[in-house]
């Protein structure tokens, strides 16, 4: 495991069928595609080979259609599924070597999960369902409620405690769902497609929240969801996976700009890259400009790396000098107008 990884996973294999190891015998001996798979075992390749590794402090979005299996692959975090094959390691634990207690007490202790379907208890009250992870770590109860009651104030529904989740709305229950994964302090958050089942704007308004409370106490975080938006808005990085696989694994920009194959391509041919899309990925050489069009002007613009395709677009519209960018005052590449266009007609990285 690296240095500052938390999640290290290596080349995970889910087979759902009677004979999952015969299956991967199969695959590895024969090459068998997941249709044929099926057709020989009656088996389903759930996820196929999957290593990836999550950083600390990282949130790590998983995302994909239906039935690409990123949820199959988020639940053998904690082992809710158990691997046909392959390696789990978090926090330097070997999650597959752990027994049956030891098991529970790491998932209590180290992993909190967020479900797309709230799981609220309805007889017990918005407090005593964010303390039942305390509750179950036999936490005595006045340091358990009061514990509840500070995480509760963090998510902004302190005064509901005394509610029961019938009472409150989508949106609230799931930030009730948030507090009580994080109630136990866990290392880990798993989130599975947590904002999908609310409307647009509520699911608009918790990510928001989301990204809030993500720099306030800094959980390494696996973000599942099927809405590239999404993942965009919330994710350090992001991984694609299609059919059981992962495609790409990168930052918003990375995968806009440099989609590994027509698949990715298409999947995010829909995004504006005014937001995603910066600097650093548009500017050319300097010395390829000078070789072309002469010296710079004196009093060129200048921006840092990291600005965005947006701010640079509004900089040119009246303003047809280039565009110098800079890493720590150091300049270190070039761009035009036509540049601007080209990535925005295109979406690919100028040569």
């Amino acid at each position: 495991m690296t240095a500052d990884a938390v999640i290290e996973i290596s080349n995970v294999w889910k087979i759902f069928g009677d004979r999952p190891q015969d299956a991967l015998r199969a695959i590895h001996d024969r090459g068998l595609t997941k249709a044929e798979v099926l057709a020989e075992f009656n088996a389903v390749v759930g996820v196929a080979d999957v290593s990836l590794s999550v950083n600390r402090g990282e949130i790590f979005c998983i995302m994909g259609l239906s039935g690409s299996g990123k949820s199959t692959l988020v639940r053998h975090f904690n082992r809710l599924l158990e691997p046909t094959a392959g390696r789990i390691e978090i926090e330097g634990t070997d999650v597959m070597a752990l027994g049956p207690k030891p098991l529970q007490t790491f998932r209590n202790r180290k992993i909190g999960m967020v479900f797309q379907n709230f799981a609220l208890m309805p007889h017990r009250s918005v407090l005593d369902n964010v303390a039942l992870p305390l509750e179950i770590r036999q936490v005595a109860k006045n340091e358990r409620m009061r514990q509840a009651a500070a995480i509760l104030d963090i998510v902004e529904l302190g005064a509901w405690g005394s509610k029961f989740a019938h009472e409150l709305s989508g949106g609230m229950q799931q930030r009730v769902g948030l507090a009580r994964a994080l109630a136990a302090n866990p290392d880990v958050l798993l989130m599975d497609e947590p904002f999908s089942a609310l409307d647009p704007l509520i699911r608009r308004q918790l990510q928001d929240e989301f990204i809030r409370l993500s720099k306030i106490l800094k959980k390494t975080t696996v973000f599942i969801t099927h809405d590239l938006d999404e993942a965009v808005r919330i994710g350090d990085r992001i991984a694609i996976m299609r059919d059981g696989r992962m495609v790409q694994i990168g930052t918003a920009e990375d995968i806009v700009m440099h989609p590994a194959d027509d698949y990715v391509a298409d999947f995010v041919a829909g995004i504006s890259r005014l937001k995603v899309v910066h600097a650093h990925a548009v500017m050319r050489p300097i010395a390829d400009y000078v070789a072309g069009q002469g010296a710079l002007p004196a009093d060129t613009l200048r921006v840092d790396e990291a600005e965005t395709l947006s701010t640079l677009i509004t900089m040119a519209i009246d303003d047809d000098r280039p565009i110098l960018v800079q890493d720590g005052g150091t300049d270190v590449g070039v761009i035009t107008r036509a540049d601007l266009l080209r990535t925005v007609i295109e979406g690919t990285e100028v040569s």
